[in-house]
């Protein structure tokens, strides 16, 4: 595990504020967190350079675009060396439907997020993956009938290194 970086109250006022506001202006963010504009245009690409803040995106409402389905699978492969783990993520990255997959402990080896236009289309995706080969052992899938929270901001207050200390000021 990589050291924390160690970020200032107002780093941390510039990240809590884009991730709810990712669109708003330097102007904007300043005045929010606090800051004139040329230093927070200054804090925010540092940010950027040392890749805190990778990128920014629209949160999109699949459902008003059209039917799909999401659905949480557990894979297990069989070997586990590391070139059989490589295989199988290189395998993961090709299918535009699995958006997110994390290498998780436990009973089986990933969690892949999968979003796809419905259940015969992620039924074909996971056949194609036992077809090509990928190191699958085995899956269980879990379709998710509805979304019970929106998404939720993450808790950058409780996992950020502080140069102040963990008790700062958010707001």
């Amino acid at each position: 595990m990589l050291p924390a970086l160690s970020l200032d109250r107002f780093d941390l006022k510039i990240l809590v504020h884009l991730e709810r506001e990712g669109r708003c202006s330097n102007v904007d963010l300043a005045d929010a967190v606090g800051l004139s504009q040329s230093p927070c245009l200054v804090r925010t690409k540092r940010l950027q350079e040392i890749g805190v803040i990778r990128g920014y995106g629209a949160d999109i409402a699949l459902e008003k675009l059209g039917n799909h389905v999401l659905v949480f699978s557990e894979v297990t492969i069989g070997s586990h060396r590391p070139v059989d783990f490589r295989k199988f993520e290189e395998a993961a990255d090709r299918y535009p439907e699995i958006v997110q997959w994390y290498n998780v402990s436990g009973g089986y080896d990933y969690l892949l997020k999968i979003v796809a236009p419905s259940v015969a289309h992620f039924q074909a995706l996971m056949e194609r993956m036992l077809e090509d080969k990928v190191g699958i052992e085995r899956f269980a899938s879990r379709i998710v009938l509805r979304q019970a929270a929106g998404k939720r901001a993450l808790p950058l207050e409780l996992i950020a290194a502080t140069k102040s200390g963990p008790d700062l000021p958010w707001t």
